[in-house]
């Protein structure tokens, strides 16, 4: 079996786009409530600003975040972003709860520009509908955008297909 065939390290650079996967620590359901859910956004959405980037679209499932993330800066840097982003929001949620928040790792991948956008948020938006949590990605509460209404996030995965 072959690898699939990697980009130039310029390629990834140039995009500057990402999208995030963060576990919850032994997978526990964390963000089953709007609070703890906006406990978690303020910090990563301030550390967005701190660190130059932004959340073009997240989706707090009860045991992972998924998040498409763009860099605003040639400065801006993902994994000090993520690992900033895990410790603040880790620390408030712990604050919060007791409880440890996020796993160790996280899953990341550069979007590239053969690579759909509107699909990825799409993927993300149907996540509640696969598990269950809601009939339609329009009814769960725990997803959106930094900079776009979820109405026009809908629009725009909606001109690639139905969500």
């Amino acid at each position: 079996m072959s690898r699939p065939r990697r980009l130039d390290r310029a390629n990834y650079l140039e995009n500057r786009w990402y999208f995030l996967t963060i576990c919850t620590y032994r997978r526990r359901p964390a963000f089953t409530a709007g609070a703890m859910v906006a406990v978690v956004l303020a910090q990563f959405l301030r550390v967005a600003r701190d660190e130059q980037f932004e959340l073009l679209a997240y989706c707090f499932m009860p045991d992972h975040l998924h998040a498409v993330v763009v860099a605003r800066s040639d400065a801006a840097d993902l994994h000090r972003f993520v690992r900033l982003a895990k410790q603040r929001s880790g620390y408030a949620f712990t604050r919060a709860t007791g409880l440890r928040l996020w796993q160790e790792s996280y899953f990341d991948r550069a979007i590239r520009r053969d690579q759909s956008l509107p699909d990825i948020v799409a993927y993300m938006l149907r996540n509640p509908v696969r598990a269950r949590l809601a009939a339609a990605s329009e009814e769960y509460p725990y997803w959106g955008s930094q900079i776009y209404s979820r109405e026009e996030v809908l629009q725009f995965v909606s001109a690639e297909r139905r969500v």
